[in-house]
Formats: structure tokens, sequence, C-alpha cells
């Protein structure tokens, strides 16, 4: 019996179907999330796009963040490639208590510097470092950390690497990467720069009424069964790559004792902010960001707000703090998508509401597993970092067999859309009675990501360039990325 079986034992639901009334009574106070809301779809450089957070595999005793923002770039979007925000403030964020408040805070901020205003280009000439003089559009970064009330900088005038252009512009582009890799003050690791989207799914199936192309002629509306398609394949994001040792994010500053220590678990989520207000120039000069900073949007769990929060309270949820995440509690009691399995693929039963075991995997963590003492529910990605890396990591993680795997934390190559797809239809061990098929077949055929990713910092694949630009690449087809 693998020991998340154990897990699902009378105890272990018992202790699950207690935090049931912690979510429901609550009272309100104060994904993967591609365009997930109606205001954050039109600010793409804050949009923060996945979160991810696991023990190093090359560096078990170091975990490393991922956040990702500006979702689905194409990669030949010259002259003007993509760029951070220079007025977005980007964090990314730990609870090491489990009260939902954040414990350590990174904050990243942009500067962007033209060299030539005289031209029109991006780059003179081949770029083959990153002070290179024909690199005209450069980025720098500063890194701060927030702990304990404190702030200090870690570090300023980090470079950016370019936008990977093409065989003429960026010959080396994978040396110019590497070279942008930073060693901190405080013996933690930072990476900020284009890379490739690392998350797969079949978006064009997906958001056209819930089709999953390998089951596509149990839809409602059917049509021939077909191979999924990734819809994220193909495109670049930006992401910021933190890599920090364990004893640095536990409550006590001490090095873990295994996965039963009890500041082994931490929740994590990324965050974007913004002034509240914005002066345009009439003269076209920069725009003035004047007031407080204002959170436009969060993500820990993937798929919550995208899929679980509905329209009117997206940008809301974006907006609020994890503390007072109760207020969504009874869409992820009832979530929609799972009361549209039955109508949209008939035959198939889903577990009733309340679904206690979905607040388990999106708000609490699992007992025993990844769940802290005391949890106030909130939307983080819960990580055991006691847990040490899969050495046969399964893309299914928990539902695998794979400890290391996400719901307990997330890593780059975790099919979560699958997972969490199956989690709806109670295909999972918290619900033997739906933990059978088609529930736990359930997915949208598209199982791994289309480029592969790095086996060591910042593990995030090289970024597709831009001369052989083929966004929604189709593997097998004779065209390449």
């Amino acid at each position: 019996m693998s020991k998340f079986r154990r897990l699902m034992t009378v105890g272990g639901l018992a202790a699950t179907l207690a935090l049931v009334s912690v979510v429901g009574t609550l009272a309100p106070s104060g994904a993967s999330s591609h365009r997930e809301a109606l205001q954050i779809a039109q600010d793409p450089v804050a949009d923060n796009t996945d979160t991810y957070a696991f023990v190093s595999p090359d560096k078990p005793d170091t975990v490393t963040l991922v956040g990702n923002w500006i979702p689905l770039e194409e990669p030949a979007g010259g002259p003007n490639f993509h760029n951070f925000g220079d007025d977005v403030k980007y964090t990314l964020n730990v609870d090491n208590n489990g009260d939902a408040v954040d414990d350590i805070v990174w904050e990243f901020r942009f500067s962007t510097k033209v060299q030539n205003g005289n031209t029109f280009l991006y780059n003179t000439g081949p770029i083959t470092s990153l002070n290179d003089p024909d690199f005209n559009i450069r980025q720098t970064y500063s890194v701060a950390k927030v702990e304990k009330g404190r702030r200090t900088v870690l570090a300023s005038g980090l470079p950016v690497p370019p936008a990977n252009i093409g065989p003429r512009s960026t010959p080396s582009y994978d040396q110019l990467a590497s070279a942008a890799i930073t060693g901190l003050r405080d013996g933690s690791k930072v990476f900020a720069g284009p890379r490739d989207d690392p998350f797969f799914v079949d978006l064009g199936s997906v958001f056209d009424l819930a089709g999953l192309r390998p089951f596509n002629q149990a839809h409602l509306i059917p049509r021939p069964t077909e191979a999924g398609v990734d819809g994220v394949s193909g495109y670049n994001t930006h992401s910021i790559v933190l890599q920090v040792p364990i004893k640095d994010l536990t409550g006590d500053k001490k090095a873990l004792t295994g996965s039963d220590d009890p500041d082994a678990v931490i929740g994590v989520y990324a965050a974007s902010w913004r002034r509240q207000t914005k002066v345009l120039s009439p003269r076209g000069g920069d725009p003035l960001s004047l007031g407080q900073w204002v959170q436009v949007s969060r993500l820990g769990m993937p798929l919550v707000n995208e899929v679980v929060i509905p329209l009117g309270k997206k940008d809301r949820f974006n907006a609020s703090e994890p503390a007072d995440d109760a207020q969504f509690g009874k869409f992820v009691l009832d979530p929609e998508v799972a009361r549209l399995i039955p109508v949209l693929y008939p035959g198939v039963k889903v577990p009733a509401a309340p679904r206690d075991d979905i607040a388990s995997i999106f708000l609490t963590g699992i007992p025993g597993l990844n769940q802290p003492k005391n949890v106030k529910p909130a939307e983080m990605i819960r990580l055991n970092m006691g847990i040490a890396p899969s050495r046969n990591p399964s893309p299914l993680g928990l539902l695998g067999g794979d400890m290391a795997g996400f719901p307990n934390g997330r890593r780059l190559a975790d099919d979560t859309p699958d997972i969490e797809l199956r989690a709806l239809a109670g295909g999972t061990p918290f619900t033997p009675d739906f933990n059978i098929a088609p529930n736990n077949k359930l997915g949208d055929g598209v199982n791994t990501n289309d480029t592969p990713f790095l086996n060591q910092f910042p593990y995030v694949g090289t970024p597709h360039q831009g001369y052989a630009s083929d966004p929604h690449y189709v593997r097998g087809s004779t065209t390449t990325p």
C-alpha cells in the first residue's frame, strides 16, 4: 500500500472533513492563469501565468521557486521584444507557519535602458555578451528580501538576457542566459529573463466547451477522437527563478530533521503589483506611476483563479490576500467545473458538494503530507521540503505514487491539468467511489512540454527562437519549434 493510500485512512479523511467547516464558516474579510481575469488580461507584463515550488533535484538542500509572467509570448515579436514591466513590482512569497500571511517576500524591480536611441533596432549586431555594445535595449533588475518587517536589498543592476532573436543576433543564446545567473549575498541564486513557457495544456480544446480530444466521442457535442494539441507550445514567457537554502525558508532557520519536522511545510505564491495612479505624458515621455502599491495578480495553485473562481470575482481574487480566501471557499467546495463534467460528458458521475477533497488539494494541503499544523485555508502551493526529490518522477505526481510531485509542491513537468481534472471528477483516493474509469483517466492528451527542461538551475527550458518561431507547434509535424 502506498503512503498516499495510507493517508486516505479514516483518520486522514476525518481530519480533512473537519476542514470543510473551517472553509465554509469563515467570514469574509478584508493558474496556472494565462489571461484568466478581465483586467489582468489587458495587462500582460503583470499577468502571473504560473508558479512552481520544488526541492531542487540536483541540490536537495535547497528549494527552487519559479514565477512566470507575460502569457503566450510570440518569439518573433520584435522589434521591441517582450520585457518585464519597469512599473511593476514582482514578488515571490512564502508562508512558513500556515497562517496564510507572508513570512518572507522577495521583491524584483526592473529598469530598461536604450543604449542608442537613434536606431529602431533591438540589437545593432550579434549579441555575444550581456554587456555587448550591440545589445541596444537592455533590462537590469534589483532583488530585495522582506522578512520580519525588515527590507534588505540583496543585489541591484543584475542583467536580464536578451530575447532569443535568431542565429545572426543571438548565436550562442544558452551562454548568454547562463551568464545572467547570479549568486546573492544571502546564499540564494537568481535568474530573470525569457524562457520557454513550461506549461502544457490543450488550450484550444479545453476552452471549446471543456473539450478533451481523447474523449471527444463522449462529449455532449461529439467529435472524432483526436490526440491532444499543446496550445502553449512554441510560446515563451518571462521567468523569475530563485533558489534558496531550505534552512533559510523554515520558521526556526534550522535544517529539517525530516518530512515530519513541524517546519517542513511552506506555502508559496507569486504576485505582481502596480502603483495606484498612472499619469500619461502628452509629449510621449515616460508615464508617471504614483501612489500606493496595489496587487493586480496573484497565483499559487494552478488553475484555481482560471477555472474555479467565477468571472465576477476573478479580479477581486487577484487583488486579495491569501489570508482572506475564506470569501472564495464556496467556489472551491462546489466547483463549477465539477458540476459541468456530468453535463458535458453524460454518464460520468462526480462527488456531490461540499468537496472537502478539493479544499484539501487547493487550500490546505493533504493531512500527513503537506498540510501545516493549524493551517488557515488559502490558495497556495503547499510544499513539504523534507521529502527528497524523486529518482523516477511521475508527471501525475501524487496520483502516480510520487510523493515529491504535485500537489506536494509543483514541478515543471507535473501534468497539473490532468491531475486537477481527475481530482475535480473525484478520481482520487479521497473519493474511492468515484476513483474509477473514466474519472481517474480523464486528460487533455497533452502529457509533456514541447521542449526539454534543463537538469540544472534555472531548470526552465531555453526560450524559443524568433527566427525559427512556430507557435502552436504540433509534435511530429514537419516543422520545428
